[in-house]
């Protein structure tokens, strides 16, 4: 069989290939290695150099003829095949989008990344510590004696012996990390983080809660530190218009104590029902570090002062976007918590 009665044969089987499976089938038994071609070159074994060089060349002629054929049938079959999938997924660009349900964080940790943002701009560090708490570090030596009201177990969840507790409050980070300064280095942190309580849940109360808590400890502190720091928060975020106030208040780590309120950003210190017509909202308790607490975590409060403070994320969540139910930030129900989604608030 010449060249051309190969090539006339592979042309006549091409005419009825559709597919590139069948194609490559047809490939095989041409250019295989028991196809045509192959069969061909066998012959050389038994030819004269002469007659090999000429048949060489011939079969060169023929896979090179075969090749291309073959070639272009494929692009043909791809060409088709392409333009039957573009006529089948045809798209028309004048129909609505699709809709696709996206994820969100939720707003408690949109909360806790602004005020962190706010407080690492003005030098703080953001520390973290266990919520399986020793008492030491939870109650004494935050200047919380044993027998105090606040140890009580009808509000603390204790694990064991009353030594080992789910901690009631972010304060503990507060005392790890004076004691792991060593007592001679000035400290500016903020601790977010779950707190628990044994507390009824209902629309303003939760046996679980986020605590964002912080501490300033240098020398020369005072209370109008504290003030200034809680004036850029406010300001932060609920706006630029928003004032502030310390009151006097009682808590054991701190002396003196504030509660600290912000005039209300709905009716303006008008009176409403949000700040139940006294024109400020308290938003959080603060105060002068406590004395024995400072020389409780190594630090002596005649060279040493500092202040803390505590928001409730839920509270500043609750009020910022005026959600009236604490539940609504662990409800898994979609239709609860869309509307508090951070990209549509």
């Amino acid at each position: 069989m010449n060249n051309e009665e190969i090539i006339q044969s592979l042309n006549e089987k091409l005419t009825s290939i559709n597919d590139n499976n069948a194609l490559n089938e047809l490939r095989a038994q041409y250019l295989g290695k028991k196809g045509i071609v192959t069969e061909l070159s066998k012959q050389m074994g038994s030819l004269s150099p002469e007659e090999k060089k000429e048949l060489g060349k011939k079969l060169n002629e023929i896979k090179t003829n075969v090749t291309e054929a073959i070639d272009n049938k494929k692009k043909e079959i791809d060409e088709r095949e392409l333009n039957a999938k573009l006529e089948s997924e045809n798209i028309d660009i004048t129909l609505p989008g699709t809709n696709i349900p996206m994820g969100a964080p939720n707003i408690l940790e949109n909360i806790i990344e602004e005020v962190e943002e706010v407080f690492m701009s003005m030098g703080y560090d953001v520390v973290d510590g266990p919520e399986v708490e020793e008492d030491k570090y939870n109650f004494e030596l935050l200047n919380i004696p044993k027998g105090h009201p606040a140890r009580d177990a009808q509000d603390t969840f204790y694990i064991e012996d009353e030594s080992i507790l789910l901690r009631s409050q972010t304060s503990p980070v507060q005392a790890r990390t004076m004691l792991k300064a060593g007592g001679n280095t000035p400290i500016r942190m903020i601790c977010p983080g779950k707190t628990y309580r044994r507390d009824a849940d209902d629309a303003t109360h939760s046996h679980q809660f986020m605590q964002i808590e912080g501490l300033l400890v240098d020398k020369n502190i005072s209370l109008s530190d504290l003030k200034g720091t809680f004036d850029v928060i406010a300001k932060k975020l609920f706006g630029d218009d928003i004032k502030t106030r310390f009151r006097p208040s009682y808590y054991q780590f701190t002396e003196p104590s504030v509660e600290t309120d912000i005039s209300c950003f709905v009716c303006k210190g008008e009176g409403c029902s949000l700040c139940k017509n006294t024109g400020w909202i308290t938003v959080s308790g603060a105060g002068m570090v406590h004395p024995n607490v400072l020389r409780n975590c190594g630090y002596d409060p005649n060279i040493w002062s500092g202040f803390a403070f505590g928001f409730g994320a839920e509270r500043l969540a609750m009020l910022k976007y005026g959600i009236n139910d604490i539940r609504t930030f662990y409800q898994t129900d979609l239709r609860e918590s869309k509307p508090f989604d951070r990209r549509e608030v």
